[in-house]
């Protein structure tokens, strides 16, 4: 019985050589697969077992350097299955809904503050002279602070989820998740700091062009998700990245 490392770097056994052997003709493991034999300590390849190299005809190992272009039309490599588009998108919708969930206390802090600030910004636009002593600063700051610590708390959970698991709390509810080209995971640097944190920048820094800012900030993020219904479904900002989305 053998126990290998996949290409998701968890373990699959323990199986039998006939079980590895139809995974390697399937693509899920190769030559290069560490491995080992039940009850024993070192971890070894599986074409340095006698049972395997002989007796299959092996595929080329995966080099990191050159990345599984598989589209959704292809079988799958490595177990690799590509996540459909409509799953990515309830995905991102739910973030999205967690993220508005997230700022409802402050918005309620905020509220009636809000309404008195609209109406000081009508009155200026006319050419009055607003007062602003009817604004209760300090509830300004509480509601404005608080909105700001929600959306910092669900930032670094949604981080810390794609930097270990791959999956945001949305992608994790779907049941699918990120991962390099290569189909190792993503981390933090690939998962969230490239794939979520720059892509959003390059948003904002579009939005402060002068005139154009406020049209070619959504233009720039409609570019990115239509991206989505290219061959390989790899929208925007998995291309910066280097990343894909798959069926966990």
């Amino acid at each position: 019985m053998f126990t290998i490392i996949g290409g998701d770097g968890r373990e699959y056994g323990p199986a039998t050589a006939e079980q590895i052997r139809s995974w390697i003709k399937a693509g899920r493991a190769n030559l290069e697969t560490k491995a080992r034999v039940e009850g024993a300590p070192e971890w070894r390849r599986l074409g340095d077992y006698a049972e395997f190299a002989p007796a299959v005809a092996m595929p080329p190992p995966l080099v990191v350097a050159q990345p599984l272009a598989f589209t959704a039309a292809e079988p799958a490599r490595a177990g690799l299955v590509p996540a459909d588009r409509g799953s990515r998108l309830m995905a991102r919708l739910i973030d999205w809904g967690i993220d508005i969930i997230a700022s409802v206390p402050g918005l309620v802090v905020l509220w009636p503050q809000a309404m008195e600030l609209f109406k000081l910004i009508v009155e200026s636009g006319r050419g009055e002279h607003p007062d602003i002593s009817q604004l209760d600063l300090p509830r300004l700051l509480l509601g404005a602070g608080l909105m700001m610590l929600c959306a910092l708390g669900v930032t670094v959970i949604q981080a810390w989820m794609l930097a270990v698991r791959g999956q945001s709390i949305g992608k994790r509810i779907l049941g699918i998740r990120v991962v390099k080209t290569d189909g190792s995971p993503a981390g933090l640097v690939n998962g969230w700091l490239m794939r979520e944190l720059l892509i959003t920048a390059i948003g904002i820094a579009v939005s402060m062009v002068p005139f154009l800012g406020m049209m070619l900030r959504p233009a720039f993020h409609l570019v990115d998700w239509c991206m989505i219904f290219r061959e390989d479904e790899r929208c925007l900002h998995d291309q910066i990245a280097g990343t894909r989305v798959v069926k966990v």
